[in-house]
């Protein structure tokens, strides 16, 4: 089993339509999906609003199955591009890594496994972690920074802006792979071949380039 995360520096950048895009491009890979929401203090981190990903009464954890294809929610447009199951994954701010136990075991037995987060990284090392930047979004979320080093490849909005973010060091991004991206699509080709390459060949792939300018954003 292969498993790749997708990440990215702020809510409303891509990373669901990435998902949805690598699942649609490489069918043969039987995709499980998951979507991992925290909540706390009455804010979702999914979007930023009043929350509404209750969980029932448990303290921690709900996880729920999608069934509909035909809803606009994001783990309805995983199932709809293709993946053979999508959950739904609700914890509280503080006990992802209290739940890892019950999410392995729910994907246990799938043959690949892709998952919408950049917080599981500190709980689970991928075989391949990708995250989406926005260069026209200052909003950089604490995890997306932390784990911005272990990044296997970037999708770069507005690659050839200088970027809002604040403190974020463009060197972080040295000998990253770069795919820059004009959405839509959110998915090129080149970036379809490129996951499919390093899944079934991981030590032997290359990417079309890296970043090598030491630029900085403004502090």
């Amino acid at each position: 089993m292969s498993v790749v995360v997708i990440g990215g520096n702020s809510r409303s950048v891509g990373k669901t339509s990435v998902v949805a895009g690598i699942i649609a491009s490489l069918p043969e890979f039987t995709w499980t999906a998951l979507k991992i929401t925290q909540f706390g203090h009455g804010i979702c981190s999914a979007n930023g609003k009043p929350c509404s990903c209750d969980t029932s009464g448990d303290p921690c954890l709900t996880i729920s199955k999608e069934r509909d294809l035909s809803g606009d929610s994001d783990t309805s447009r995983f199932l709809a591009a293709g993946a053979v199951s999508s959950l739904w994954v609700r914890t509280r701010q503080g006990c992802l890594g209290e739940i890892m136990p019950e999410i392995r075991h729910r994907i246990a037995g799938s043959k690949n496994v892709i998952i919408e987060s950049n917080s599981v990284i500190r709980w689970l090392a991928p075989d391949l972690y990708l995250t989406v930047l926005d260069t026209g979004v200052e909003d950089f979320k604490e995890s997306a920074r932390e784990f911005l080093g272990r990044a296997d490849g970037i999708l770069l909005h507005r690659a050839d802006e200088q970027p809002r973010w604040k403190n974020v060091f463009m060197d972080a991004l040295a000998g990253k792979t770069i795919f820059p991206i004009n959405p839509p699509p959110y998915v090129t080709q080149e970036i379809v071949e490129w996951v499919r390459e390093w899944l079934v060949h991981p030590t032997c792939t290359k990417g079309p380039d890296t970043w090598s300018d030491s630029k900085t954003t403004n502090k």
